[in-house]
């Protein structure tokens, strides 16, 4: 099941990104494979939620055998998916060019944090420095601190995966009616840029400044933010709408008036002391009886480990069970064509018979790629 039922996937096996888009390509339907390499541990472990879904073959690719092996699974592919470095393919015999000559309706993902080219392509970097030139990491955090990591959803998954994923997509569409693949030039800094777009139009309306923590949504107001409780767990209040400002007021008991001014900036620092003390004088649970469920725009905060169990998330299966781990499912939903987790993580290698059979090789041949240690 799943919308892409049908469709292939070959994946170079690589670290965050790539594989994030190819496991939501997979939880979406797509048969995906993973090329590992002989000496690679693969996804290292069975509960390694980022590698599931799919199977893995594990080739030489300094060995020209394993070279031509995965032209042949890539020529019966519809989707190729790679985060090397600019050129590592080339140089493998894998470019772009050789495999959309074997296969002109070949989707071509690539990857990367820089782009395909530009000073620092061939650079090494990670997440942080990818949304750091971006712009992402310099409005995030207190003003007297240094800006803080956001995890790596930002530029990894976010400014990444997610638009690898969605460049993948339209592509397919598009071969719908041109009957032709193409490439496509995922980088980190570019996604994440793309994610900022919002703040370049509010900051030429005047509307958002370059300083942190003083927006309305970068923790500066006291009405959009996290709070700490009695028993030092922690609330978040987003109630930016004057009538769920007018609601927060309420449920707090705030009655003071200099709390009617909602947007006179220069007062936030102090109605959030004043707001702090307030929250401290009730533990998170009393905060979620009063205000959970309300307009207020509330939640309780929570960590990995609370988050499968509260009740909205239950109700909607939002975390599930899968052989022991527990994981988010799969997303978004479909009314039809729902997808769903093909596999736990496989380790390298570990279907590189299965995989070649399904695939078309035949048994003779299976044995002479692994007599020449091709396989």
């Amino acid at each position: 099941m799943g919308p892409l039922a049908g469709i292939k996937v070959v994946e170079m096996a690589a670290i965050g990104p790539g594989p994030f888009c190819s496991m939501m390509l997979s939880d979406m339907g797509a048969e995906v494979i993973r090329i590992d390499r002989l000496d690679q541990k693969g996804s290292g472990h069975r509960s390694n939620v980022l590698y599931r879904g799919r199977k893995s073959i594990a080739l030489d690719l300094k060995n020209p055998l394993g070279v031509e092996v995965a032209l042949d699974l890539i020529a019966q592919a519809d989707v190729v998916v790679e985060g090397f470095r600019p050129g590592v393919m080339e140089r493998l015999g894998l470019g772009p060019d050789v495999c959309l000559e074997r296969n002109p309706k070949l989707v071509f993902g690539r990857m990367t944090g820089w782009g395909q080219e530009g000073p620092l392509s061939q650079s090494a970097g990670h997440d942080i420095n990818y949304i750091s030139i971006a712009g992402a990491l310099g409005a995030m955090g207190y003003a007297d601190r240094p800006p803080a990591p956001p995890l790596n959803l930002i530029g990894d998954f976010g400014g990444g995966a997610m638009y690898l994923l969605t460049g993948i997509l339209a592509a397919l569409v598009e071969r719908n009616s041109s009957g032709k693949g193409q490439v496509i030039d995922a980088a980190m800094t570019d996604g994440t840029a793309s994610l900022l777009s919002p703040f370049f139009g509010l900051m030429d309306m005047g509307m958002w400044t370059t300083n942190r923590y003083s927006n309305r949504l970068d923790g500066g107001a006291f009405y959009y933010g996290s709070y700490e409780c009695k028993d030092a767990r922690y609330i978040s209040i987003g109630s930016l709408e004057p009538q769920f400002y007018a609601l927060l007021l309420e449920k707090c008991g705030i009655t003071d008036d200099s709390f009617k001014e909602q947007l006179d900036q220069e007062s936030w620092p102090i109605k959030r002391e004043k707001m702090e003390a307030i929250f401290k004088t009730k533990t998170r649970d009393e905060w979620c009886e009063i205000m959970e469920g309300t307009d207020v725009c509330f939640a309780p905060v929570l960590d990995l480990g609370e988050a499968p169990d509260h009740p909205h998330n239950k109700a909607r299966n939002t975390y599930i069970d899968f052989e022991g781990v527990t994981q988010p499912a799969p997303a978004p939903r479909f009314s039809r064509t729902q997808g769903e987790i093909q596999s736990t993580s496989a380790m390298a290698g570990e279907h590189t018979e299965e995989i070649l059979l399904a695939w078309g090789f035949g048994s003779d041949q299976i044995a002479e790629l692994k007599t020449t240690g091709a396989i």
